[in-house]
């Protein structure tokens, strides 16, 4: 097996999956890896997106553990191995993204008095728009962020606006809990689940490979409560008036035709932010930045070790 795949396909030597309680008793999975240096170089609170688990970013967290940062990580609420919110265990359901950003402010609570700094938050896709909604609302105090392909919108027919509306009919309509769409990432789209998210096939390859590995793992397409929620947050964030105020310098990289969420949403956000840098990828870029070709993957590290450096020096 190649270095670059078992890095991807095998729990690190050192770390430990173990469980974590939140406050109403809901048993979330969590992962940690304790930098192997007497002097940690900080620590990286990871989080990823809709559907998502964090094997698929072992290997990124070989590059940051080899320049001694401790990583931590945790499965949303209702999916990875943090239970289920739906009858259906392939759908992705919540009854709130409040309920997420409890879960999260609990659990930086508790990591953060034993994480060694600088700490920093590194999330992607809709674990980049809760992060944006955390530093909104000052429910953790990290020393940088980096936000990857943010969920700073819905794609949606004709307007959001028009986007959430639908989606609160169809809620209204059923079992708010019933899967949205039959399959895919997307619904009304002619592209493959691949096209959506990397260009790479062996990283792409990852994720069937965990979901054999764990059937447990495996999630579909998000409930009509979902999107409708997913809607009303992304709005409540894009038209907060604290964005302007935010304190934590951001790095937000944003793939221009990422087919997934709204690009110029995720600018508009940044925009909005007074210590913000943006770095943008073009064709060569799918959804999932961290998970693509090398090309892609070597210059998105690159640009986060610079800003890390610059913003959450040692």
């Amino acid at each position: 097996m190649a270095s670059s795949e078992h890095q991807r396909r095998a729990y690190p030597d050192g770390s430990d999956i173990t469980f974590w309680t939140a406050p109403d008793g809901w048993r979330l999975r969590r992962f940690d890896w304790p930098a192997a240096t007497a002097e940690p170089r900080g620590s990286i609170l990871f989080q990823a997106g809709r559907g998502d688990l964090f094997e698929k970013y072992l290997e990124t967290f070989h590059h940051w553990h080899a320049q001694g940062w401790s990583i931590s990580s945790f499965d949303w609420r209702g999916q990875g191995k943090s239970g289920r919110l739906s009858d259906d265990p392939n759908v992705g359901d919540i009854d709130r993204f409040e309920t997420y950003l409890s879960d999260f402010a609990a659990f930086w609570k508790q990591w953060a008095p034993t994480a060694p700094g600088p700490r920093v938050l590194i999330a992607h896709s809709m674990g980049g728009h809760l992060i944006g909604r955390v530093l909104d609302e000052g429910l953790a105090d990290p020393a940088a962020a980096v936000l990857v392909a943010p969920m700073m919108g819905v794609h949606a027919p004709i307007s959001a606006g028009f986007g959430e509306w639908l989606a609160n009919v169809m809620m209204r309509l059923g079992d708010p809990q019933r899967r949205a769409w039959k399959g895919n990432e997307r619904p009304a789209t002619m592209a493959s689940r691949q096209t959506l998210l990397t260009h790479d096939d062996d990283r792409y390859a990852d994720e069937p490979y965990w979901w054999d590995k764990d059937p447990g793992l495996r999630l579909g397409p998000p409930s009509w409560r979902w999107v409708a929620r997913a809607f009303e947050s992304t709005r409540t964030l894009r038209e907060s008036p604290r964005l302007k105020d935010m304190k934590v310098p951001v790095l937000m990289l944003v793939a221009d035709a990422d087919k997934l969420v709204r690009p110029k949403d995720a600018l508009a956000v940044a925009a909005a932010m007074p210590d913000s840098r943006v770095v943008r990828f073009g064709s060569e870029s799918a959804h999932e930045i961290l998970r693509e070709v090398d090309a892609v993957r070597d210059r998105a590290l690159g640009e986060i070790d610079t800003f890390l450096s610059e913003r959450a020096p040692e």
